[in-house]
């Protein structure tokens, strides 16, 4: 309503005047300070706080946090989301997201993610069978750490740890040292069968493999967790007493991150143990 009659009465410039008036295009500046027009923006994925864009049709991330939820997720943690998706899973506990959940982490539009996923900046991979993109943590976190843009909600978890081996003295071994590290959560497996099963429910950020298990060898047991993109922000570390230059080149070959010799030092494991999480 306009009671005053103010609005209906203020003049109103002319089409003439609009013709000629001088076309200004609207400049951004990103954080490296490079002019940018709009087209240019467009082509780009520069990591930018944006809109998300309601055409594309991957799954936002924390679509139940809205006005139903106000003060659940809204800062009252001293700066660390405790967001978690519709499954009850902690958001940041995930080892694989979705682009919108990916935009929520980096606080960026879903397109920002989308470009940056399509221009190779952000590596993942599609769903079999489907457009829709994916990307391992461990992935998310190094575009993170390029773009600086805190990686702090990350840290508040425990790293998951496999041991693969079917030494019972090697086993106590590690679940007593790693165990009394509070930094560690700690699974076993004896057999490459059950590595396999303990990987898809575990999760495990780090392995530790023995190179012979009773079933299969420690480089089969690579290039089948590989094969898997889920695990590709997975570390292995191969531990071993039996093995040579050319099956250690092999094993890297086939996807371990480490090696290290059997007799080993504690604290040389644990040196290479914290090297590989920290990666």
């Amino acid at each position: 309503m306009d009671p005053a009659g103010i609005l209906a009465n203020r003049a109103q410039p002319s089409q003439a005047a609009l013709s000629r008036a001088p076309i200004i295009p609207i400049v951004k500046v990103d954080k490296l300070g490079k002019d940018r027009t709009p087209a240019q923006d467009a082509r780009s994925c520069v990591v930018r706080p944006d809109h998300r864009p309601e055409h594309d049709q991957e799954r936002p991330a924390m679509s139940g946090n809205n006005g139903n939820h106000n003060g659940k997720h809204n800062g009252n943690h001293n700066g660390h989301d405790s967001a978690a998706d519709s499954d009850g899973e902690d958001l940041f506990d995930k080892q694989v997201f979705t682009t919108g959940e990916a935009a929520e982490i980096c606080k960026v539009s879903q397109q920002t993610i989308i470009r940056c996923f399509d221009a190779g900046r952000l590596k993942g991979f599609r769903v079999p069978g489907s457009r829709f993109r994916r990307i391992p943590r461990e992935e998310l976190i190094r575009f993170m750490k390029q773009n600086e843009i805190p990686t702090d909600n990350f840290a508040h978890g425990k790293k998951r740890v496999l041991v693969v081996d079917d030494d019972p003295q090697i086993v106590e071994l590690f679940t007593d040292v790693l165990g009394r590290d509070d930094r560690f959560e700690v699974r076993t497996a004896s057999t490459g069968y059950d590595a396999g099963m303990m990987t898809t429910e575990f999760k495990p950020d780090l392995m530790i493999l023995d190179y012979m298990l009773p079933d299969i060898n420690g480089n089969v047991v690579c290039k089948t967790v590989r094969k898997n993109p889920t695990h590709q922000g997975m570390k292995i570390l191969i531990v071993s007493g039996v093995v040579n230059r050319e099956e250690i080149d092999d094993l890297l070959h086939s996807g371990a991150n480490d090696f290290i010799k059997k007799p080993f030092d504690i604290e040389e494991l644990m040196a290479r143990i914290t090297s590989l999480i920290e990666a």
